[in-house]
């Protein structure tokens, strides 16, 4: 049975969950997928039976979409996150320092002699990345080292972080605070990586990516159901997806992403392209909403909070 558009009807004090709803009925290209995508993640989280992965990249994590994802970890409507290094460098970063609002179109020259990263509109100074970074960085792991640790997984790593933050803003702080481990297979590809390789020179730490498949591997192979929340692409999509391959695909599947698919891309490609290699179920939830995360996800994540 055909089911018919309607308008918007737009009112005072309406909230964000009524504008998603709404969307649903409007319906009209990415406002329809939107509207899908809440549906099918409120399924998700209501499924005992599933193990939810959020899956994301770290360029989110410089924008205020950080609290978007923070509140899936501090509400534990996730169970397993998979990210990248950037992750930990602009969570660790801005607990202790501010980014600040920039533009696309800027003086880069300019901008490094003043010594300011441009991140797309977002403005990193050295004394905010870098500088911080290797700081707490180094008297973290001094502190590990003399506790005993000589060797530690990605998510042993991100752990033993999240405990020693301070800040309720912070995705670690409330992953560790929640025991959802935190994976990073492209651990060294970022400030947090450089500065492990940099104390390991002396101190002969190690990070052991192996532990961390081995803990993949028992979620995945226990798991009677799987879900995953994918935004953005990279190595966090793929780890997410090539781990659920091995119990015939995820479930549930939810992805943001600007990212096209003509040119092969694994950040471009569909959910359907992912039923081919059995990373997702043939008869999983599924949906793909093209777009910006850090205008997306905040909306998504505020529907869903407000219908749980």
């Amino acid at each position: 049975m055909l089911e018919r558009i309607e308008d918007y009807n737009l009112f005072k004090d309406m909230s964000v969950n009524d504008l998603v709803l709404q969307m649903e009925k409007a319906w009209g290209f990415t406002a329809g997928k939107l509207a899908t995508s809440v549906n099918i993640l409120e399924r998700m989280v209501k499924d005992s039976e599933c193990v939810k992965f959020l899956s994301f990249t770290g360029n989110l994590v410089a924008t205020g979409t950080r609290g978007a994802l923070k509140e899936l970890v501090k509400r534990k409507l996730v169970n397993v996150i998979i990210t990248t290094c950037g992750t930990l460098d602009h969570d660790i970063a801005r607990c202790w320092k501010n980014y600040y609002r920039g533009s696309f179109f800027m003086d880069d020259a300019e901008l490094h002699r003043k010594k300011i990263n441009r991140l797309g509109n977002v403005l990193v100074p050295n004394e905010s990345y870098g500088i911080i970074i290797e700081k707490k960085m180094q008297e973290l792991l001094k502190t590990l080292c003399d506790e005993g640790f000589k060797e530690l997984s990605t998510s042993q790593l991100c752990h033993e972080i999240g405990r020693r933050m301070c800040d309720e803003n912070s995705i670690l702080y409330w992953a560790a605070e929640n025991n959802i481990p935190v994976y990073v297979p492209g651990i060294t590809d970022g400030a947090v990586g450089y500065q492990l390789w940099l104390f390991s020179q002396e101190h002969g730490l190690k990070i052991n990516l192996l532990k961390d498949s081995s803990e993949l591997s028992d979620i995945i192979f226990t798991a009677k159901k799987t879900g995953a929340l994918i935004v953005g692409g990279g190595i966090s999509k793929h780890h997410t997806l090539w781990w659920n391959q091995f119990r015939e695909g995820l479930d549930y599947a939810v992805y943001v992403s600007t990212a096209e698919e003509w040119d092969g891309s694994l950040s471009g490609a569909r959910p359907r392209e992912a039923i081919s290699w059995g990373k997702i179920s043939q008869k999983a939830d599924t949906v793909m909403v093209e777009g910006d995360a850090s205008l997306i996800l905040p909306i998504m994540v505020c529907s869903l909070i407000t219908r749980l």
